[in-house]
């Protein structure tokens, strides 16, 4: 291939950047794997490419599905240790907005699901009941708004095929479709209550408090990624929760500087400690889902250093900035 041809090929591939990563970072719940799934994608173009130019997008789509796929594969079949959670992603302030690019020619990709909905952890965490497959086909149909026939062309799928997968993937998503987390204004203020009212409490040492805040059965997930010291299963309990908490205040004590910032659609921590042991986290990110009376039901603190390499650097003491 020549110079002109590569950057020809390059930029054209370019244009459809962000519509892949967002595919990848849902495909697979990492920033870091669609970071990497994405330049593998552009790296396979550059060897064996479409023809036409208008089959450039389907064929990179498939590439990455595929790609995507096979990183799902390898995850669940060699384990992960302790809970799994999705990267924390930065959305910004607004409710539910557009974070993807407009399709060519005009149109929103948004279907069934809202885009910003779609990145919230608790639909990250519900796609893990599905396959790889069922995964790739809910996101086209549900997410995306693929036809049925282009969902089939960019998976390399019948159309039978299509339908019955998306048939059981949604199937898998019922429980989840029972109390979907989209990202109301609402919603992030009660989140953003909830956080920092549980917060202030351990802060304080009130465990009455922090417990009142905590809906029975509450779950902790910790994701320390076999990197960092992390509970290896789920806290589960009002009491439970709120003593593991306790016991982590009075360990580290309170983080040197933190920062309340939209992740996933949704009010986060991010929390620094400036000195930290080789085993102790010196970044995390906490993130809490409530139900509808602003209880919290879970809490969900990422600890790993690749989930949270896509942040944004040097968070600001709380009320700065």
């Amino acid at each position: 291939m020549t110079s002109t041809a590569h950057e020809a090929l390059e930029s054209a591939a370019r244009e459809h950047e962000k519509f892949l990563w967002g595919l990848c970072y849902r495909m697979t719940g990492g920033a870091a794997d669609a970071d990497e799934l994405v330049q593998e994608t552009y790296a396979r173009a550059l060897m064996t490419r479409p023809a036409r130019p208008e089959e450039l997008r389907p064929w990179l789509t498939r590439v990455a599905m595929n790609l995507s796929r096979d990183r799902l594969r390898r995850r669940k079949r060699e384990g992960y240790e302790g809970p799994w959670l999705p990267s924390p992603l930065e959305t910004g302030d607004e409710a539910v907005p557009s974070v993807e690019a407009e399709l060519p020619g005009g149109g929103t990709t948004e279907g069934r699901y809202e885009l910003l909905e779609s990145v919230s952890f608790a639909f990250l965490l519900a796609l893990e009941a599905l396959t790889p497959r069922q995964r790739a086909v809910l996101l086209l149909r549900d997410v995306f708004d693929y036809s049925v026939r282009e969902v089939a062309e960019s998976l390399g799928l019948s159309e039978t095929n299509v339908k019955v997968t998306h048939h059981r993937a949604r199937q898998a998503m019922e429980t989840y479709d029972r109390a979907r987390c989209v990202p109301t204004r609402e919603l992030q203020e009660r989140t953003r209550e909830a956080l920092m009212g549980f917060l202030g409490a351990l802060a304080s040492g009130d465990v009455a408090a922090a417990e009142a805040l905590l809906a029975e059965p509450v779950r902790a997930l910790s994701d320390g990624g076999g990197e960092f010291h992390a509970a290896k299963v789920p806290v589960v309990g009002v009491k439970r929760v709120a003593l593991f908490f306790r016991r982590l205040q009075e360990l580290r004590g309170s983080p040197e500087v933190m920062e309340l910032r939209m992740c996933n659609g949704l009010p986060a921590l991010v929390a620094e400690w400036k000195e930290s042991t080789p085993h102790t986290a010196p970044r995390i990110v906490m993130k809490v889902e409530t139900g509808p009376d602003g209880r919290i039901t879970e809490v969900h603190s990422v600890l790993a250093t690749r989930k949270l390499a896509n942040l944004s650097e040097s968070p600001l003491p709380l009320g700065e900035g």
